[in-house]
């Protein structure tokens, strides 16, 4: 049997129920822990379901690449490498809906998951990386402290999931 703190990171080629479930879960814990994720608390099950439900056509045709972590008891985080459809931006992809259950959190899970992503973009040919994150959040400090450059602010540009104006850092990494 795993031990409860072994974490191991795989990419999802297409969404099964099962995973819809947890990363309904997942989805709802970080909207009620304030995480600003474009959705607003209190976030109903069946909509999050609905939501990872949405992506599975884009999941397994591989225009989005969905990346799991998972402990012994299931999972535990997850992120997107989305590659951008504009014919004049082949080189380009976003990170998105960087995930990690608040019960998970401090072990490392967003970093493996931010390596996987990023690792992956790569072996698909891109050479850069975008995303956005509410500033002065625990994913800001993440990302910088991976090594990801600021570009800088929008304010007022989300709201946090129990109302009001939150601003947005942008991030980019190119890579080589």
């Amino acid at each position: 049997m795993p031990h409860p703190d072994d974490i191991t990171v795989r990419r999802l080629p297409a969404l099964q129920e099962s995973d819809v479930a947890q990363l309904a879960d997942i989805l709802i814990d970080c909207v009620a822990g304030g995480a600003s994720v474009s959705f607003m608390h209190p976030l109903a099950h069946d909509r999050a379901s609905d939501f990872w439900r949405g992506l599975h056509p884009d999941v397994a045709g591989g225009g989005r690449l969905l990346f799991v972590a998972n402990d012994a008891r299931g999972l535990i985080g997850t992120v997107q490498v989305v590659f951008a459809r504009s014919e004049n931006q082949p080189h380009r992809a976003d990170v998105a809906k960087m995930l990690v259950h608040r019960r998970a959190r401090g072990r490392g899970v967003a970093t493996a998951l931010m390596r996987a992503a990023e690792d992956a973009a790569r072996a698909a040919g891109k050479t850069l990386l975008v995303l956005d994150t509410a500033t002065g959040s625990d994913a800001e400090r993440l990302y910088a402290r991976l090594g990801w450059a600021f570009a800088g602010v929008v304010p007022d540009y989300a709201l946090w999931p129990q109302g009001g104006f939150c601003d947005s850092s942008f991030y980019y990494r190119k890579l080589t």
